[in-house]
Order: C-alpha cells, then sequence, then structure tokens
C-alpha cells in the first residue's frame, strides 16, 4: 500500500513514511492507494466477529504482505482488547454505536491504540526518538496519553485549549507523566490545530526532532476507525435494512473513515453529520459554500472545531463533487439549549444516559430518519462515556453518574501542564526546552 497527498496525487509514500511525517510537505493529507474493495462476500460474513478479528482482515487487505499475518494479528489484537457494541434504542429502528469501552472512555481509543501498535512495530529496530504532537478539543488528547503512555522511543506533546475541556479529559492529559507532556494553550483548539501544522512545515524545527501527529491528520487514526462501522453494520444487518449512521462531528475524521470504508464496499445507504454550533460542514450541505470560521465554544467541547482539517479527505472521497457529498451526506446542527433537551429526550425516551455529543448525534439521527419515508435501520456513534462530562450529564438529567475506575483514578492526581499563549514561537521555545 501507498499514500499520495491530496494535493499532489502523482507522488506516493512508503506506509512507515506516512505514519510518522503525518503530514505532506505540500501541507495536504496522505490517503492510501490502492484502496482494495472488499465486496459483498467479506461484509455478509462479519457478524459476530470481534473488533480486533475485523481490524486483523482488514488490516490484511490493505497491507497485503508489507506486515507478516502474525506480526499483523498480534497488533490488532492488542491495540483492541476491547468490542463497540450497538446498543439498542428501539430494536430494528435506531441503535447507539458504544465506541467508550477502551481505556480513555472515547471512540479515539481506537484510531490511538492501532497508531501506537503500528509504530511501536515500526520502532522496533530504530534508536531515533520521535516526538508527537496532538492538538485536541477533548477526547483525542486523553486516548494518544493513554495510548503511547511508556512506549519505548515515542515522546508526545498535547496541546490543549485552557478552560475547554472537562476537568475528568484535562486530568487524562496532564496526570500521566513519563513520556507525556501537555501544553496548556490561551486560545481554542483551532489554535492548536494551527501551532502543530505550522511545527510540521517548519524546516529550522524538524531539523533537530523527528515529528509526528497522532491527530486525525494522520491516516492511521482514520484507518482503524472504519474498523467499527464495518462492525456496527455486522450488528444490524439482521434487520435487513439499508443502514445509515449518524456521527457527532468536529474535525471531520470519524466521518471521513466511514466514507472511506464505504468506498471499500461497506453498504452504507447515509451518513448524518451531526454538530453543534460550530456547523461550516451542515451549512456547506445546504449552500454549496465551504467557509471555515473561528470556533464556538459550547458544552460538546470535543466538536468546537470552526475550521475541519479532514474536510478534505471527505470532499477528496466524495470525488471533490458537491452533488456526489450531498448526496451521501446529510447536516443538522444543535446548539446548547437543544442538546439538553435532547439528552433529557433520550434519557425519558429510552432509559439511555448519553454525554452531549451522543445526544447531538441521536438528535442527527432522527431528524434525518423523520424527514425520510424509507424505513432505515439507523446507527448513532456514542463517542465518550457520559462519566467523561459528569456535572453537566447530572445536572441536566438530575441522576448520579458513576465514573469508571480507570478514570476515576485520575481525579485526585496532580495536574502538570506548561501554559503558553497561542502563538507558534511560544510553544516552539517550550518545546525545545522539554526534548
Amino acid at each position: 500500500m501507498r499514500f499520495y497527498s491530496t494535493n499532489s496525487p502523482h507522488t506516493t509514500v512508503s506506509t512507515k513514511q506516512a505514519l510518522f511525517l503525518s503530514m505532506p510537505a505540500d501541507k495536504g493529507l496522505y490517503m492510501p492507494t490502492p484502496l482494495p474493495f472488499l465486496g459483498t462476500d467479506f461484509f455478509s460474513t462479519i457478524a459476530g466477529q470481534s473488533l480486533a478479528d475485523i481490524g486483523f482482515a482488514i488490516s490484511q487487505a490493505l497491507f497485503g504482505d508489507e506486515i507478516s499475518k502474525v506480526d499483523l494479528e498480534e497488533l490488532t489484537h492488542r491495540a483492541f482488547p476491547f468490542d463497540t457494541p450497538v446498543v439498542d434504542l428501539e430494536p430494528g429502528k435506531t441503535g447507539v454505536l458504544e465506541l467508550f469501552h477502551g481505556p480513555s472512555l472515547a471512540f479515539k481509543d481506537v484510531g490511538a491504540r492501532y497508531m501506537a501498535a503500528l509504530m511501536s512495530y515500526y520502532s522496533k529496530h530504530s534508536d531515533k526518538e520521535v516526538n508527537i504532537l496532538v492538538a485536541t478539543s477533548g477526547d483525542t488528547g486523553g486516548a494518544v496519553a493513554m495510548g503511547f503512555h511508556n512506549i519505548p522511543g515515542v515522546r508526545v506533546s498535547i496541546l490543549y485549549p485552557g478552560g475547554r475541556v472537562s476537568e475528568l479529559q484535562e486530568k487524562q492529559l496532564t496526570t500521566l507523566g513519563g513520556n507525556i507532556q501537555a501544553f496548556e494553550v490561551d486560545g481554542s483548539f483551532d489554535d492548536c490545530q494551527a501551532i502543530v501544522k505550522k511545527a510540521f512545515v517548519d524546516s529550522e524545527l524538524n531539523a533537530h526532532v523527528s515529528l509526528s501527529s497522532a491527530n486525525s491528520i494522520n491516516i492511521f487514526r482514520l484507518i482503524p476507525q472504519g474498523f467499527y462501522y464495518v462492525s456496527a453494520y455486522g450488528q444490524v444487518r439482521q434487520y435487513g435494512k439499508q443502514v445509515v449512521f449518524s456521527t457527532p462531528s468536529g474535525n471531520f475524521g470519524n466521518l471521513s473513515a466511514g466514507a472511506m470504508v464505504q468506498k471499500m464496499g461497506l453498504p452504507i445507504a447515509h451518513f448524518v453529520a451531526a454538530t453543534n454550533l460550530n456547523h461550516v460542514v451542515p451549512t456547506y450541505l445546504k449552500t454549496g459554500n465551504y467557509t471555515p470560521k473561528d470556533s464556538v465554544a459550547t458544552i460538546s467541547n470535543a466538536m468546537d472545531v470552526g475550521s475541519p482539517s479532514n474536510f478534505v479527505r471527505l470532499a477528496h472521497l466524495y470525488g471533490d463533487d458537491y452533488d456526489r457529498f450531498k448526496t451521501n451526506v446529510s447536516g443538522y446542527f444543535y446548539d446548547d439549549d437543544e442538546t439538553r433537551a435532547g439528552m433529557k429526550r433520550i434519557y425519558d425516551q429510552y432509559g439511555y444516559v448519553a454525554c452531549p455529543h451522543t445526544a447531538i448525534g441521536v438528535l442527527g439521527l432522527q431528524a434525518f430518519l423523520n424527514q425520510n419515508q424509507e424505513d432505515y435501520m439507523g446507527v448513532a456513534l456514542a463517542t465518550a462515556h457520559p462519566s467523561k462530562f459528569k456535572p453537566l450529564v447530572e445536572e441536566v438529567l438530575g441522576l448520579t453518574v458513576d465514573v469508571p475506575e480507570r478514570l476515576a483514578v485520575l481525579a485526585n492526581r496532580t495536574k502538570h501542564s506548561i501554559q503558553i499563549p497561542a502563538q507558534y514561537e511560544a510553544f516552539k521555545e517550550s518545546f525545545l526546552q522539554t526534548v
């Protein structure tokens, strides 16, 4: 398998180069080629398979003999010691795909752990330290921190917007220590993301250190996220209906992963892009005009992205054709009051406790199903455990949310972060002092 830049389709790099470089020098994004078409026989036999088994089978199709079967099987099963179950809200009509059963209680465990396993595999015979830069709006940082913690030869620097992540999210970023360093940025997620992107094209910095990214600009964050769309399809195909996925969206890596496996043959009938007030993609789907904006802070903070990096990939997967894009994706967005009301309604109707991001996914799915007469099976992605937003969920629903032990142990740990303004040079100076 090779990888090309969305800005230079005729120039390709190896798997290892795409994994560690993360972002091409021409500022495009890497895409795999050729993308294998798996066909109906593959998807008709996946019911009952674990996420690890599905990940291994798809990885084999992607990598071929580039990684041995034994190593690839070990790698995928080490990455996914958990599954991603579809929980019924209305059997045969709507369900939620729970993606929070990994160590950090968020969907980004899937991509982060697969990346960590791949980097560990390729780094076995190298004495060169890799420095991973990550911008997070909430959940990415925790998943990456826990996925890469104490992996030999890897240092992780996480940039997060101060005051814009939940308390437990911040604990995940700032309390592990070891090879994990947190930078608390006085700005927004978009500011953090801009700093990371600038670092990758800074020739002076790259001459001193080996940089890589675990953000969704790295294609190997997206590839494994496609695995759970396949797993979900295997769980609901028994109903014999066309399947619609509703994806809570911020940087649009998650939806891009779904579009990728759709292109590989997974029979996804339609996607719903569900966002908060950072609704540049739903607006694009309505008007045809894509206009990134400054991000707006909301209670669904992991989706507070005003300039989603992966819009380029998503559009590319649909041939940069607006009509084709709109045929495959519908967009809906919700403000904080609507999100709170949605969380309450979901609990009252189904007894299901949803975090604000998951609630937006369910609201978008319900809106799409109500506006379309076809009898679909709808699956909304549940992206984070409600305990990660414990004060908000308890306030809205009037109940006590239990915190799983793997998250609760962080509560009393001391936060350690480097506070910096939202300026690239300030980050560069502080970062070079830590390596």
